[in-house]
């Protein structure tokens, strides 16, 4: 293989996005931030040089917790609550809090329940500030607000309920492939109002009138900047095989589309790699930004 053009160093963390049509990627090894749209169609290597650092303390780890903590920062961080993946069951309220300050700013704010199409309908739910990156990081290929609410918890609830009547999770594999029908998702949010109204009005009686609000926005519709879409997934361990290359043919979610496969970048956070591009030298200036 011929020298790289760009030749890059340090710990992995979650790909940046920006809005726009298609999105728009970078990503992030160390301080570096590497616009990646402008590179599919080149030859890239990522190599994992076997050292794991915790996102929150820096101390080295052999494994990493919920994609970048060491096991103590994971068994004492609000962050890695388990109420982090089950908001409902978030216990700020009794004054059991892991963090309480962290909680104010993270739990104790606006949120949106929201349906989206990523591999068919689902529900979930984001702090009012992450629209529409978290649909993005999702790869949903279309989004709308549902409902606006006063609290996590409250979110937490509110997806409960919806559970009974879609999915609440995305067949990655499905998303992946870039074949998902479209869906009337304007349609779908007044059919699910109008299922769980009872419900919300329980919620609402507790909680207060204004904690629950219904949301007019117009769907969002995404783009992902694919050339080729897998039609079989396979997939990169950098655990197992931590040296991973081919030619990147798309990027969706927080996945790198390879000829050779797929993999994951968020699953990698706090991975120590190098990453390797080749082809021929970029014409534009800022490759790199930090």
């Amino acid at each position: 293989m011929t020298s790289a053009v760009v030749d890059v160093k340090g710990p992995l963390r979650k790909m940046p996005v920006e809005p726009g049509s298609p999105v728009h990627y970078r990503m992030k090894v160390g301080e570096t931030l590497v616009p990646l749209n402008d590179l599919i169609g080149r030859d890239i290597q990522i190599d994992f040089d076997g050292e794991i650092r915790c996102i929150h303390c820096d101390r080295l780890t052999k494994k990493s917790f919920n994609q970048g903590f060491c096991y103590p920062c994971f068994r004492k961080l609000a962050a890695c609550d388990s109420c982090i993946v089950s908001p409902e069951k978030c216990h700020y309220h009794e004054g059991t809090c892991r963090e309480p300050e962290w909680g104010e700013t993270h739990c104790m704010v606006p949120h949106v329940v929201y349906l989206a199409n990523s591999s068919g309908l689902k529900v979930g739910i984001t702090r009012k500030s992450q629209v529409p990156t978290r649909w993005i990081d999702q790869g949903a290929i279309a989004a709308i607000p549902m409902l606006e609410v006063a609290t996590r918890q409250l979110s937490g609830l509110v997806e409960v309920i919806c559970k009974d009547y879609v999915a609440d999770r995305t067949n990655w594999r499905a998303m992946l492939k870039g074949d998902v029908p479209p869906l009337d998702l304007v349609e779908e949010r007044a059919r699910m109002l109008e299922t769980i109204e009872a419900s919300l009005d329980r919620l609402r009686d507790e909680h207060g009138q204004e904690a629950i609000r219904p949301v007019s926005d117009d769907t969002t519709d995404l783009a992902y900047p694919v050339e080729v879409w897998p039609t079989r997934i396979r997939t990169h361990n950098l655990d197992k095989t931590p040296s991973v290359a081919g030619r990147l043919e798309g990027i969706k979610g927080q996945y790198l589309i390879l000829d050779s496969g797929v993999i994951n970048i968020r699953k990698f956070t706090a991975y120590s790699v190098r990453l390797q591009v080749f082809g021929e030298k970029p014409q534009t200036s800022d490759l790199f930004s930090n």
